[in-house]
């Protein structure tokens, strides 16, 4: 038997990179799949279809993360196609880099509101469902920004920073329900994002990295897997860095 058989798990921002891996992985083990993003477009659907083809049920929905009604309301529909809801991956992120001199009222709080906002949005929806199942897992996306910080990314490490506390928050409340709560926090990761890097900023952040390789996002997926499943049973409250060894 699969390590998730027939459970069902949201994803948000699984369109592409991270969350598509993270959805195309807990498929794999035969979880069905509802995912989200701001928007269905054509990548969303090649997503639908790629997951489709592992032999489970996937359906995309689109709606404003950061959108507390909207959430809801996508919540309540996903219970309605799915029936019972096991696992919540809140994946959805953006970034809006600048110096704290230079960053605008709206930079700090579009990243809030889509990183850190979104995952309580997703979290106070499911609670209820999965207090009555008596069983959950909830895994949030942080970053290794959001531990040790970094110059041009204040907004989005403080976002990732209280992922941290928001999940550590959430095990401690949701424990004795038999929900879990866990953080993963990934450091430099090969993605599309830094694919638009140059090859000589690419190695400079490679000799910081002791393994001297970016990590592939089927690596954080398969961490993803490891929370979402019944593995990490007695695995709560915790932040699980998956960056190669990079401080």
């Amino acid at each position: 038997m699969k390590l998730l058989e027939n459970k069902v798990a949201i994803i948000t921002g699984a369109a592409r990179g991270i969350g598509k891996q993270i959805a195309l992985k807990l498929a794999s083990e035969g979880c069905q799949i509802a995912f989200t993003d701001l928007v269905i477009n054509e990548a969303a659907q090649a997503t639908q279809q790629e997951i489709e083809q592992l032999g489970v049920r996937c359906m995309a929905y689109a709606g404003n993360a950061a959108d507390f009604e909207q959430t809801h309301q996508v919540v309540e529909q996903i219970m309605k196609d799915f029936g019972r809801i096991d696992i919540l991956v809140n994946n959805a992120g953006i970034t809006k880099d600048g110096l704290i001199l230079r960053m605008t009222e709206q930079q700090w709080d579009a990243v809030l509101n889509v990183n850190l906002k979104s995952a309580f949005n997703f979290i106070h929806a499911v609670t209820p469902i999965m207090v009555r199942q008596r069983s959950g897992s909830i895994i949030s996306m942080s970053s290794v920004v959001g531990i040790n910080g970094n110059a041009g990314q204040a907004n989005y490490a403080a976002s990732k920073a209280g992922i941290i506390a928001l999940t550590k928050s959430t095990a401690k409340e949701l424990g004795g329900r038999g929900i879990r709560a866990n953080a993963i926090a990934p450091g430099f990761i090969l993605t599309d994002m830094t694919a638009a890097l140059s090859e000589d900023t690419l190695a400079e952040f490679v000799k910081m990295i002791p393994m001297r390789r970016g990590g592939q996002p089927e690596e954080v997926a398969s961490v993803a897997l490891f929370l979402a499943s019944d593995l990490s049973s007695y695995v709560s409250g915790q932040v699980i860095q998956v960056n190669g060894a990079m401080g």
